[in-house]
């Protein structure tokens, strides 16, 4: 269960370090109403406005502006579209491992979904996970991103999912 956790946690601050990067660097610190109120001022790129708009969004409200696609942000998910898999595999690493070493498995099929493999390649990401097995989990072991990325790489090595998967 901790390792679970902790898992887990390494993942969020993954996910987060990814809205991190997500900002708008010509214009400030990304959505909301700091964004909205600094919008005019002459020297957003300056660190006066930026601070500015940067607390003004920690307020809380940004949170709000984001879930409801408002004050000039989207909830379109694309953030959370880049690290669902690693999400996911953090979550169920214990069953993804089972699963991956009998080449079968809800986790697994929900695992190969969420990576963008079409239901018509299953069965090909089931066996190579199978195949790969141990260099899979080795690289598991590191981080969730880790043992993602080792899944991007074989799928990218097999020619049956080469150009399936989204990435």
């Amino acid at each position: 269960m901790l390792r679970q956790v902790m898992v887990l946690a390494g993942a969020l601050v993954v996910a987060n370090a990814g809205l991190a990067f997500a900002t708008n660097p010509d214009t400030g610190p990304g959505c909301g109403l700091g964004k909205l109120l600094w919008e005019g001022h002459a020297n957003q790129k300056s660190i006066g406005p930026q601070a500015l708009m940067a607390t003004t969004n920690a307020t809380g409200l940004n949170t709000i502006a984001i879930t409801m696609g408002t004050s000039g942000c989207t909830n379109d998910g694309q953030i959370w579209a880049q690290h669902k898999a690693g999400v996911f595999a953090a979550m169920n690493y214990d069953n993804l491992s089972q699963e991956m070493a009998q080449g079968r498995g809800e986790h697994l099929t929900s695992l190969a979904t969420l990576m963008g493999i079409p239901a018509e390649r299953h069965g090909a990401f089931l066996s190579m996970t199978q195949e790969r097995y141990a260099v899979l989990m080795q690289e598991g072991e590191a981080s969730p991103a880790a043992f993602v990325k080792a899944l991007n790489d074989a799928i990218a090595q097999n020619p049956a999912l080469t150009q399936v998967a989204s990435r």
